[in-house]
């Protein structure tokens, strides 16, 4: 292989290799919020429990799956195995279309989106109001930390002050209130993680073009030589083994 072929598959390597850890912690987070101790009373919010288990499985299936690829891309840049690259290349392909098209999505809906994480923000507020269950309770906290807010009641939050980021008595007065907070940071956001998704598929369609190059650089197999070869003269025939001849 020449040099660009040699960049190319010390890319790939690293690439996979940070795809797949970056899998690992999304099949770890994934059974973490399903099976976490911690985490358990998420399940037992009356709204949107089919959607966040829904959420939840999606976590894990695209963590298997950014898995498969880096495996798969693994052993085709070490191996030079040309099928195996070109499953990758499949998937990559696939990938970098999926990257562009959340992208987009993001950034057209990000007020749509704002608007309904307010709206379940509120929800799960009054439930914990009137059952003071574990589930709403830790998903407000998860709010609240996430986005340095606390309740809807505006600086003073008394019903939910158990829930609040812990700080002292000046920060405690001063938190905002979230469903604000939530529908501001998610405008003000929105061109970063429009170019966040594009960065992302901008460095896959670098390991796509990699492995394009890796998967031509890489010679075909060939056929192994018969152990003899007939060799004819004017005169005879006689059997001789390839490398004498």
């Amino acid at each position: 292989m020449d040099a660009c072929a040699q960049m190319c598959k010390c890319f790939l390597i690293l690439f996979n290799t940070l795809f797949a850890l970056l899998g690992f912690g999304l099949v770890a987070l994934g059974l973490w919020l399903r099976f976490g101790v911690e985490t358990q009373g998420l399940f037992d919010i009356d709204l949107n429990t089919t959607q966040f288990t829904i959420g939840v499985s999606v976590l894990v299936v695209t963590g298997v799956l950014m898995l498969v690829v880096a495996v798969l891309g693994d052993y085709g840049a070490c191996n030079g195995s040309k099928s195996a690259l070109g499953v990758f290349i499949g998937l990559v392909s696939c990938l970098v279309i999926v990257e562009i098209a959340a992208g987009v999505l993001a950034f057209t809906m990000s007020t749509h989106v704002a608007d309904e994480l307010a709206n379940f923000y509120i929800s799960i507020y009054t439930q914990y109001l009137n059952t003071r269950a574990q589930g709403q309770a830790l998903t407000l906290k998860i709010f609240h930390n996430a986005f340095d807010c606390c309740g809807i009641g505006g600086p003073i939050e008394v019903f939910v002050r158990d829930t609040c980021p812990e700080g002292n008595f000046l920060k405690q007065i001063t938190f905002s209130s979230c469903p604000g907070v939530i529908k501001g940071m998610f405008q003000s956001k929105a061109p970063l993680v429009f170019g966040g998704f594009l960065g992302t598929a901008g460095v896959m369609l670098v390991a796509l073009v990699c492995s394009i190059i890796l998967r031509r650089e890489n010679p075909a197999p060939h056929a192994s030589p018969p152990a003899y070869v007939l060799v004819t003269s004017p005169d005879h025939q006689m059997y001789a083994h390839p490398q004498h001849v």
